[in-house]
């Protein structure tokens, strides 16, 4: 069973997922080149030290919530019967996980703003790097979740593949979401994912 975090580390985590929306929120409003970090510390009611201790700059800040979803659904993966097929229990973790996203980012459901503005934000050349290193920190969590259900090495090729894979399914279920916007359903276009997954993988 996975240790219960303690009060201490949750209130941290709040800290750092409030700081990650502020950035968030003001690179919707005002462009990634307009926000500062103490803009950043403004928003999020904290000091722009607290700021600094928790991320090596704003970019960092932004793409945490890519890096936050991986982890959650490696930890809804670890939290699946151990009798659920695989592919059954990544896409049950994954839709778990989108669903939180959704009900925690401010005005996701409801505001077109928003959508148009996270298409812009993921789009920005200057995040470009630090989505490439979330990507790697995001799948190297799913690997080790993987494994841990597999019985297997964290470096089994068989286990990289489908983090990998899983990782690559995920920022194509964002993309399509976001391109489809107001009108798609989040859980439709996943479910969509991997029955189409399903069919290349047994």
């Amino acid at each position: 069973m996975t240790e219960r975090p303690s009060l201490r580390d949750r209130r941290r985590q709040e800290t750092r997922v409030d700081i990650s929306w502020a950035a968030v929120r003001l690179t919707v409003e005002r462009g990634l080149s307009n926000v500062t970090i103490e803009d950043i510390a403004r928003e999020a009611g904290v000091s722009p030290r607290t700021v600094n201790n928790y991320f090596s700059s704003k970019a960092e800040a932004i793409v945490a919530r890519h890096q936050d979803r991986a982890r959650g659904i490696a930890d809804h993966l670890r939290a699946r019967p151990a009798s659920e097929p695989l592919w059954t229990a990544l896409r049950e973790a994954s839709l778990t996980q989108l669903d939180a996203d959704r009900d925690t980012a401010p005005g996701a459901r409801t505001d077109p703003q928003w959508t148009a503005g996270v298409r812009v934000m993921i789009a920005e050349p200057a995040l470009a790097g630090e989505f490439l290193k979330a990507n790697v920190a995001a799948e190297e969590a799913l690997a080790e979740a993987i494994a841990e259900r597999l019985g297997a090495d964290v470096h089994d090729l068989r286990v990289q593949l489908i983090a990998t894979t899983v990782g690559g399914v995920l920022r194509t279920v964002i993309q399509e979401w976001l391109r489809t916007a107001p009108h798609a359903e989040l859980a439709s276009i996943v479910h969509r994912a991997f029955d189409t997954l399903a069919e290349v993988f047994p």
